[in-house]
This record gives C-alpha cells, structure tokens and sequence, in this order.
C-alpha cells in the first residue's frame, strides 16, 4: 500500500473550503475532473478530462470536520481520508490517500503520481477560492 499526505492553510472560513471540497456534484473548479456521475446517495464515478472512470464510495462525512471515501479504478484501489480544522482565522486540511495498485509494474510510480495529484487539488481549491473572495 502506498500513503501519501498533504496538508494546506487557506485564510478563509471552514464553511468556504467545506463547500468545495464536499460538493462532490459540482467539479467545474478542479482541471483534472469532466463530471460526476452519482449511483446513489454515497456512491458516484468520477471522469477525468480524458475519460478515465473512477469508482467512489462515501463512508463518513461529518460537516466541517472529516470525510471518507473508498475508491477503485482498474489501476488501483484505496481509501482517502479528509480532516478539516479552523484556527487563527484559517481553515486547514490535511489530505491522506492509502492506496494499493493493481498491477506490481505501477508500485513505483504510485506515490509521485498521487503526490502530483494532490498538489493540483489544493492548488485548484486554493485558485477557486481565491476566485470567491474576489467576487
């Protein structure tokens, strides 16, 4: 299993960063994501631009303070854990993927490829954000 972490500040509200991150409906503002499709109320597949699927389960979500997931696609398989904490006028995340590829061949590449994931994340949420408070 692969784990990688990231953990980001954001000078703005817990409900702000909250509202983004968990409308998981809504993909406009992250560049790796087409849409969302949703089965049900806890499970949706996620597109990339190019059409790759991505299957994802909800497991716990408590407002403003954590979400789970499972995920599964034909490369990998893997839980992601959300921890949101307000402080200081600030809200900060702190981002965990525990990941496990399917195929032996991928294990080397896993880790600098969530790494790069999770920097796009933070740096589109960081961007929409931004886009908000300007408005």
């Amino acid at each position: 299993m692969v784990k990688v972490n990231i953990k980001a500040s954001f000078p703005y509200e817990i409900k702000q960063v909250w509202d983004i991150v968990s409308s998981f409906q809504e993909c406009s503002w992250r560049s790796d994501v087409s849409k969302t499709v949703f089965l049900d109320d806890s499970t949706f597949i996620e597109y990339t631009k190019n059409g790759y699927e991505t299957f994802f389960n909800i497991t716990v979500i408590e407002p403003y303070k954590r979400i789970e997931f499972e995920m599964e696609n034909s490369k990998m398989n893997g839980y992601w854990v959300g921890l949101f904490t307000q402080g200081s006028g600030k809200t900060e995340i702190n981002f965990t993927e525990n990941i496990h590829p399917k195929k032996i061949y991928l294990k080397p590449f896993v880790k600098t490829y969530l790494k790069r994931q999770q920097k796009n994340y933070v740096r589109d949420l960081r961007s929409t954000l931004e886009g908000f408070s300007r408005k």
